[in-house]
């Protein structure tokens, strides 16, 4: 297990380089001047290339990206808009996306689970053919177009709910107001993808013979479905979790900024609208790093579900 931990760590660098250098690269080749942007168009061109020239913008390329990555992992990385370290400035807006992101795959997978359950047990009934459809629809729908539906109908139409905006942790009244429509837009598509899959995986364990002799048994239902059955049928569950861990992040760039979310995800979109390019540079590869340590983790927890997997 050791040495698999040490390989994937390993794995992480390159992943971190690859990363860096592709979106090093679309940030280069990008229409636009950085210097432009931050200073307006009423800019003189001395003042053009004296931004250049302090930010290492006239540099080559080459000379730039390592520049770049030199400084960010030391830590001395600054944003050309903020003024401000990049790592402390997305370490600051890092809580509300985490927070964001966790409430969204505990209410996916709150509810995606039991219904897959269910449906599997009730294979063709009219609950099944219902869920079945709901999620289609959930796997389907833009996350940005659910967000901006859920607005109108709770907010705008009805008044129940926040539109936009964060105010306060989620343990607090106010503050899990405002998590309710983001948290639902953005847990959608692992929610369907969830219930599809816990269906399928169910459905395959039913009919295992291990199942069909603890019934024989005279065992309880309960405890074969979710004793025996569900945790046989957990590794492509936690596998699909695990894999739309990304999608979360991803997603998070959208439902950021259709609700005003104080997060790495709206913090990214402004950077690149401003043309800040170190602090696109170091969002991008801090989310990299976070989805890369949360896939290691999963495979870890293969282990202790299923201890006939071994990485040795």
């Amino acid at each position: 297990m050791l040495n698999y931990i040490i390989k994937r760590l390993g794995m992480l660098i390159i992943i971190l380089f690859a990363s860096s250098l592709i979106i090093f690269g679309i940030m280069k080749a990008a229409p636009g001047d950085p210097a432009t942007i931050l200073l307006g168009e009423n800019a003189t061109e001395q003042s053009i290339i004296e931004v250049n020239e302090k930010y290492g913008l006239d540099k080559p390329l080459y000379v730039q990206y390592t520049k770049m990555m030199y400084n960010f992992f030391n830590g001395e990385l600054k944003s050309i808009y903020y003024k401000d370290n990049v790592i402390n400035i997305v370490l600051k807006r890092l809580p509300a996306t985490i927070e964001l992101g966790i409430f969204a795959i505990f209410l996916a997978v709150l509810i995606s689970v039991p219904v897959g359950i269910i449906s599997a047990v009730k294979r063709n009934s009219i609950f099944d053919y219902f869920s079945m459809g709901v999620a289609l629809f959930g796997v389907s729908i833009p996350v940005f177009f659910t967000g901006i539906l859920l607005m109108y109908l709770f907010s705008v139409k009805f008044g129940l709910l926040p539109a936009s905006g964060y105010n306060g942790h989620i343990w607090t009244v106010q503050g899990f107001k405002h998590f309710i429509l983001p948290g639902i837009s953005l847990s959608l598509v692992l929610m369907s993808s969830t219930t599809r899959l816990t269906r399928s995986a169910m459905l395959d364990v039913i009919h295992q013979d291990y199942m069909r002799t603890a019934k024989a048994k005279g065992v309880n239902k309960f405890k074969i479905i979710f004793i025996h059955g569900l945790r046989n049928a957990m590794i492509p569950i936690i596998t699909n979790i695990g894999n739309q861990i990304a999608s979360i992040f991803a997603g998070a760039v959208l439902t950021e900024t259709v609700f005003s979310w104080p997060g790495v995800g709206r913090l990214a979109v402004d950077a690149v609208f401003r043309r800040d390019e170190p602090l696109v540079f170091g969002a991008v590869i801090m989310l990299t790093g976070i989805y890369v340590i949360v896939n290691l983790l999963v495979d870890i927890i293969y282990v202790f579900i299923d201890p006939q997997i071994s990485y040795d």
